[in-house]
């Protein structure tokens, strides 16, 4: 079987185990997300969720918290770790935003990594959620289970990870389909326990049952 055959049936098994699939930071407005990507840095996104609530009660606009200090952010995301650089993102981000964009989230990879703190899987996966585009978000759960399954072999660095998906997924199933690892990753094909390959919907198709 080739790679490209292997996706497929991964692509396929996982859609049928996780239907309905989406996004687990809480957001309602691209911006949000923006922030709540920046402060899912080594931290859940559940504990996330948590902060940004905070967040917002205090800075419920996107004008707000471009006007808040970083020192003021700082206070409030320190849960999430990182706080230091976190915050100094957010606050040049929402200014840029402000200053540079109108107040809009840009719908290019391109000038979304043009913001503070915005790599490519942050962009990524603004371009997939907000904007409906085609996306392969390489989060951890990504790169261990895509390695696991043979879909890659042996590659770690995300941007790698990133250009050999995008030659196997189809386009249109791409954001879903990294969502789907997510879940997948979570629940079966854990990294902090042994993985639960009995109950694993992709079991005989994966390369390294452990």
């Amino acid at each position: 079987m080739t790679k490209e055959e292997l996706a497929l049936q991964i692509v396929a098994r996982l859609k049928e185990a996780y239907p309905d699939v989406d996004c687990t930071l809480e957001y309602d407005q691209a911006w949000k997300l923006l922030v709540s990507v920046r402060l899912a840095a080594q931290c859940t996104d559940a504990r996330v969720n948590v902060v940004t609530k905070e967040l917002y009660g205090k800075y419920p606009t996107q004008e707000t918290l471009a006007g808040a200090t970083a020192e003021e952010i700082e206070a409030i995301i320190r849960p999430c770790g990182l706080g230091n650089s976190k915050a100094r993102d957010i606050s040049a981000c929402m200014k840029i935003l402000q200053e540079e964009y109108g107040g809009k989230v840009p719908n290019t990879l391109k000038e979304l990594l043009k913001l503070p703190g915005v790599g490519r899987k942050s962009a990524n996966l603004i371009l997939g959620d907000v904007f409906g585009q085609p996306a392969i978000v390489t989060d951890t759960h990504c790169i261990r289970l895509v390695n696991r399954m043979g879909l890659v072999d042996g590659v770690k660095e995300p941007k790698k990870v990133e250009m050999a998906l995008w030659k196997l997924i189809p386009p249109e199933e791409s954001n879903d389909f990294c969502h789907r690892l997510v879940e997948h990753g979570r629940a079966v094909c854990t990294a902090r326990t042994k993985p639960y390959c009995e109950k694993c919907c992709v079991a005989d198709l994966c390369a390294k049952r452990i």
